[in-house]
């Protein structure tokens, strides 16, 4: 780079960096009353200066979840879609302003059971459904300050999330990666019993109903054992992690969100199959893979690698039973033809994994042991989203030639 432009690429970072600077600081606070008897939450988002945003286009969803709009400035329901979903604009007043409505948090599911539900006592709920998704139009020079705030119902202990305490009940929420910062991420509240541990750079919070039968000291040792893997696997670690869980009627399972993971209590920590669906969820919250072009095995493929994976290099599998979790997934993923597609099915992710296992032993012997697959999948985990031919020709840069593993008809 010559001199002159050397000159230019500073005073364009400097004068980012002005900007940034003098950005004039608003705030947002999202105020959030639940309300068990209704099966709601009363939400109210409030702007100390309204005319610093021009409109804020919300995906409603389905209509019922969200109602009893009422706003300091001008509100209205846009046409649904074709799919019947709705969007709301909302465009501040000058002054102060604030929208104020009502979102449905109890979710039911087939077979009696409940994918987010409140009671008298808890309520377990993701962010996400508290504040839709939303198109922000804002003025230039400006940066939103956006916090959360929950009122409980007399009796109700604590609220958990994955975001930090900035006081009692109340959180910072701080995306770098969005324009618009909402809260996201499974949320907790209520009679809650809890068990934290400091893990690296991440501060462990393992948080459940009293009288679930979630078993806390449980999770706790076993993130405990496997962190340092993980640490080692992957350069990015969250700030604060959170562990949430309940018992039937809820949802069985582990299921991922923003720096946090729900696991029903009944769910085994390690299943009969080798993988711990628990540290499947870890990878996800941790890797943020986000594919697209029909190429969910990259994701679904990753983690499920690494559920097994981090807890074999950590100890916890022995040589005899990784052979017998091989060739468990090589019976379950024989009849694959193909991984692409928009969803991937269980006999689907058991062939993307001994794919990747095979793309690790390739990696490890071209390169000499100087990379493996840990080198492919932290690339990944930099990209805003990955399809199946990004992912080949990022396996080739790290390998320094094309893959023979991945020239498969699987994936093509």
């Amino acid at each position: 780079m010559t001199i002159a432009l050397k000159l230019v690429a500073s005073l364009l970072l400097l004068g980012l960096s002005a900007s940034a600077w003098s950005a004039k600081k608003v705030d947002l606070d999202y105020h959030v009353k639940l309300l068990p008897q209704s099966d709601q939450a009363e939400v109210r988002l409030s702007l100390s200066q309204g005319s610093a945003v021009r409109s804020l286009d919300f995906a409603l969803g389905r209509d019922g979840d969200y109602s009893d709009f009422k706003a300091d400035g001008l509100w209205q329901i846009l046409p649904g879609a074709a799919d019947g979903e709705r969007r709301g604009l909302w465009q501040p007043s000058a002054d102060k302003a604030s929208l104020t409505y009502r979102v449905r948090l109890t979710q039911a599911r087939k077979a009696g059971t409940y994918e987010t539900r409140i009671t008298p006592a808890w309520a377990l709920f993701r962010g996400d459904d508290l504040v839709p998704s939303a198109r922000l139009d804002q003025q230039d020079g400006i940066e939103l300050v956006s916090r959360l705030t929950f009122e409980l119902p007399a009796g109700w202990k604590s609220v958990e999330t994955s975001w930090p305490r900035i006081g009692k009940n109340k959180f910072r929420i701080d995306n770098v990666s969005r324009l618009f910062d909402r809260p996201t991420g499974w949320m907790l509240a209520g009679n809650l019993g809890s068990r934290r541990a400091r893990l690296g750079a991440t501060d462990l919070t393992v948080a459940s109903p009293k009288g679930q039968a979630m078993r806390r000291m449980d999770v706790l040792t076993l993130l405990t054992f496997v962190w340092p893997q993980v640490q080692a696997a992957f350069p990015r670690h969250p700030a604060k992690l959170l562990v949430v869980g309940a018992s039937d009627p809820m949802r069985r399972g582990a299921f991922s969100g923003w720096d946090s993971i729900y696991l029903n209590s009944r769910t085994p920590l390690v299943s009969e199959n080798g993988s711990s669906p628990l540290l499947r969820e870890v990878v996800q919250a941790i890797g943020r893979f986000n594919d697209h072009q029909g190429s969910d095995w990259i994701s679904e493929g990753l983690a499920q690698y690494y559920a097994i994976e981090l807890l074999r290099r950590a100890g916890g599998i022995s040589d005899e039973r990784y052979a017998a979790i091989q060739a468990w997934l090589t019976r379950e993923g024989k009849g694959v033809k193909t991984l692409r597609g928009e969803q991937i099915d269980a006999a689907g992710v058991a062939r993307a994994v001994i794919l990747l296992q095979e793309l690790d032993r390739e990696t490890r012997i071209k390169t000499h042991n100087k990379r493996s697959l840990d080198d492919l999948t932290q690339a990944v985990m930099r990209l805003e989203r990955i399809s199946t031919e990004e992912f080949l020709q990022i396996a080739e840069s790290v390998i320094g030639e094309a893959s023979d593993v991945l020239d498969s008809k699987l994936l093509r």
